[in-house]
């Protein structure tokens, strides 16, 4: 109901005078694109909206016109918004004025963008997907958000994800929370009909926590996501979207409810290389308020699209980390077999191997991660997992990463802090409660289990072992990880099946870029009912590095992206 209403709002001030039917909107729409000279939003660019905008074929006040209709046409389909901005009519109508009077801030310069609903954000509720925070407008904007209206970007609208950025409940689908239920993937918007998972949870994965429901169905330019470990990655790949999971500490983190700030980032998620670069640059910049935003350097003007070059693959090193990633490799303490890959998304894989071989890179294959093939248990990655749920709480958490339950307490309980006096709930301890004294709203359908262990948590008393274990995540994924890799072979990239390598890429806070390329069946198990016909997922091709290479990575993402054109639209969404 709240989406709803604040649609109307939204709708009535960009004067359209509709409700929120879809036939209206449909029609509203076509209206609209006629007198827009045949611009059409669906599948545009960034790039395609701001030479409209400058040959005066539309106005920034038409663009948001265009994009509330395709909301409002779609949105009971797709389930893709948690909140539609009041104020998006009088940000483009000032952005449309400084046009006309000749001042242009950039190449985001009235382009409607969503933001992920842990965001701060002053002109839209910021709530997490959370019951207590239903309403809550947040005191201050967040840095990335001040630094993307300076660069002209409108805020349209606030993503729907996974509650909490996915640190709720064990077995909390993606896409749900409390707040806003499930998004549905575009590509088979259909609710999952196996008896034991038959609870309003979409058949194909949408990915999570970020959503990339709403991007991929234009239903705005592109949308900001964040990661701390797949949350870009995950539903870029599900909805066949490019992601750009920066470097911890390129960008701001400073008014985005966290995890843990060890491995939290917020990114772009859009249609294309060159736009994920065009919106990547306004959103990196120090920040007093966050110290690490100084990890990086970033290119002259905060212009990462100077590295979108055709050529960018040749005379490149490209490793291929086989062990683990494409093929299972057995943990040296229990000789299990863990990761791997189906024939088809191996051959999805060898496909774009080939492509990026033709382009002129060198393939180095069966480049081997270090801590993926250690044969000693203390030195391999796949025996120091993370600590989740009940299974781990205190007592039964010596063989796996306190990081993510200790940052979540210290981390969370300081944004909470920041929203001063106004917020709904002062402390981790509240928000649990409140969701228990609220559990027959709906409050915690999948439970609280991520909540339950990080909150037994002592900031004080358990930092040595937090300490202890980040040094451990860091050596496992970074120095015996990924960076060793590449520095024996000399390596320009890492190519990971979807977005498998994402676990490794985000302990490390390495960056990677991932963009899309195929399909693969969806076969879930158990399996979909005879007659359900379920459609094929997408499945990209991730590109990762060590820290601060994300103008290499663009090079070779958008190479591979220009040389391949593999991205579809979703079906029946025209």
């Amino acid at each position: 109901m709240k989406r709803v209403l604040l649609l109307g709002v939204a709708l009535v001030a960009a004067g359209m005078g509709m409700g929120v039917g879809a036939q209206d909107g449909q029609d509203q729409g076509d209206r609209i694109r006629s007198q827009s000279h045949a611009v059409d939003i669906v599948e545009a660019s960034i790039w395609d909206l701001q030479n409209a905008l400058t040959d005066g074929r539309v106005t920034s006040r038409e663009l948001v016109q265009m994009y509330l209709a395709r909301i409002d046409r779609y949105e009971d389909r797709l389930n893709a918004t948690a909140a539609v901005s009041a104020s998006a009519m009088t940000q483009a109508t000032e952005l449309d004025r400084e046009r006309a009077a000749g001042r242009v801030r950039g190449p985001l310069h009235g382009i409607p963008i969503a933001i992920k609903d842990i965001i701060n954000t002053t002109s839209m509720p910021t709530t997490g997907g959370g019951l207590a925070f239903a309403g809550f407008a947040p005191p201050y904007d967040a840095t990335l958000i001040k630094y993307l209206r300076d660069a002209g970007a409108i805020i349209l609208a606030k993503t729907v994800l996974t509650e909490f950025a996915n640190w709720v409940a064990v077995g909390m689908p993606g896409n749900y929370s409390a707040l806003f239920q499930y998004g549905m993937n575009p590509y088979d918007p259909r609710t999952d009909p196996r008896a034991a998972t038959n609870d309003g949870r979409p058949a194909m994965f949408t990915g999570g926590s970020s959503s990339g429901i709403g991007t991929a169905a234009s239903f705005w330019a592109a949308s900001v996501g964040t990661e701390t470990s797949g949350s870009i990655l995950s539903p870029a790949n599900a909805n066949m979207l490019v992601g750009i999971k920066p470097t911890v500490g390129l960008i701001s983190r400073y008014g985005i409810a966290p995890i843990t700030a060890d491995q939290d980032t917020a990114g772009p998620m859009t249609r294309t290389v060159a736009d994920a670069a065009l919106l990547l640059g306004p959103m990196v910049g120090l920040d007093p308020q966050d110290p690490a935003t100084n990890a990086c350097i970033p290119p002259p003007d905060r212009d990462y699209t100077r590295f979108l070059r055709l050529a960018g693959l040749r005379g490149a090193r490209i490793g291929i980390p086989r062990a683990g990633f494409y093929r299972p490799v057995a943990r040296p303490d229990t000789g299990a077999l863990v990761g791997g890959i189906n024939p088809q998304q191996l051959a999805v894989m060898e496909e774009a191997i080939a492509v990026m071989r033709r382009e002129g890179a060198t393939i180095v294959d069966n480049v081997d991660i270090p801590s993926y093939v250690d044969g000693t248990p203390a030195n391999n990655f796949n025996t120091w997992p993370i600590c989740v749920g009940p299974t781990n709480n205190k007592g039964n958490d010596a063989a796996c990463s306190v990081v993510f339950k200790y940052g979540m307490k210290r981390d969370f309980n300081l944004w909470l802090a920041s929203l001063g006096p106004g917020a709904p709930v002062k402390t981790l301890t509240e928000l649990r409660a409140y969701n228990v004294a609220n559990r027959n709203r709906g409050a915690i359908k999948y439970d609280q289990a991520h909540f339950d262990v990080s909150d037994e948590m002592n900031v004080e008393a358990d930092r040595a072992r937090y300490l202890a274990d980040r040094a451990k995540d860091i050596f496992l994924a970074r120095t015996h990880g990924i960076d060793e890799a590449m520095d024996v072979h000399k390596l320009d990239a890492l190519i990971f099946p979807g977005s498998s390598g994402a676990g490794i890429s985000a302990k490390a806070g390495h960056p990677t870029v991932i963009v899309p390329f195929g399909f693969v069946p969806n076969a879930p198990t158990p399996e979909f009912p005879a007659g359900f016909n379920a459609r094929d997922q997408p499945y990209g091709v991730s590109f990762a590095g060590t820290a601060c290479t994300e103008p290499r990575l663009i090079e070779l993402a958008y190479a591979f992206e220009q040389a391949t054109k593999r991205r579809v639209p979703p079906p029946n969404l025209p």
